[in-house]
């Protein structure tokens, strides 16, 4: 598996919520309730006999991850039409607000590690003894998409990828409770559960070309008194822009161990200088 791959592997997640972001400046975003219209067109992860009725409610406090490190042993599926794979062996460690360290093993060898900071993203491909370095700048422009820590940090744990606004407002659809954004072109759709306040689904539609992101979370389980989600479904469906073909991924992610910690689990990385940098 080459870096670009892992690389892609984990940003991928969340490329497209930022996809239609041209400006490099920060843009307060906008929280608004549906409109019967708007509740009448939303995908609803329930059952679908049940008839969806928006009920504007007092604000809700979604439950959170708030840790100060946290680890995770993973496994990472990807389906596209130029990319198929299955079951990656992933460890992952994570400093809150600052590191994010991977390390991609293959028949019980390490064959790739990364180390994602507030400003830079590094990958060493072990087989091929070269590495890649890139910033958010460079990324953005590559792949037309901006690119940020703090969206990446917060795809991997389950909490909103869009801060909740104070004057924040819900609709309560089946067991569900719904808060609208509008950030630039996107329209997100974050499906809160009534039974344990967590993120379980976010939808986020990009306008006008109606290219979609859909992010299920699953298998909630404990993890030092909160609710974590230990597998993560992700598709994407986007219109190529040369043929017009609307072109679908699909990713699973599922975590086999989660810990959160108050001591660093360390983030080990140093590129041999015998490595070569690869563009």
């Amino acid at each position: 598996m080459s870096n670009k791959i892992v690389a892609g592997l984990f940003a991928f997640s969340f490329l497209w919520l930022t996809a239609c972001h041209k400006q490099r400046t920060s843009k307060r975003t906008s929280e608004k309730p549906f409109s019967d219209a708007t509740a009448a067109s939303t995908v609803i992860p329930a059952d679908s006999s049940k008839t969806a009725v928006a009920e504007t409610v007092a604000p809700v406090k979604i439950n959170e991850v708030a840790f100060d490190y946290l680890t995770a042993k993973s496994k990472v599926s990807l389906q596209s039409k130029s990319q198929n794979f299955d079951n990656a062996n992933v460890n992952i460690r994570m400093k809150k607000d600052s590191i994010i360290w991977l390390s991609v093993t293959g028949v019980g060898l390490e064959v790739a590690r990364g180390i994602i900071t507030r400003d830079s993203i590094i990958f060493m491909d072990k087989i091929h003894r070269d590495y890649f370095v890139f910033n958010y700048e460079q990324l953005s422009k590559q792949y037309n998409f901006d690119l940020n820590f703090d969206l990446l940090q917060s795809m991997i744990v389950g909490n909103l990828p869009f801060a909740q606004e104070p004057d924040a407002r819900f609709v309560k659809m089946n067991e569900f409770y719904v808060l609208r954004q509008i950030k630039d072109r996107l329209e997100i759709e974050n499906f809160i559960s009534e039974s344990t306040l967590k993120l379980s689904r976010l939808k986020a539609t990009e306008v006008p070309t109606q290219n979609t992101f859909l992010l299920d979370y699953e298998d909630f389980k404990d993890v030092g008194g909160v609710l974590f989600p230990f597998a993560s479904v992700i598709n994407l469906n986007v219109k190529s822009l040369k043929d017009q073909q609307v072109n679908q991924t699909d990713m699973r992610i599922k975590h086999s161990k989660v810990e959160m910690q108050r001591e660093s689990p360390g983030f080990p990385f140093n590129v041999p200088s015998s490595y070569k940098r690869k563009k």
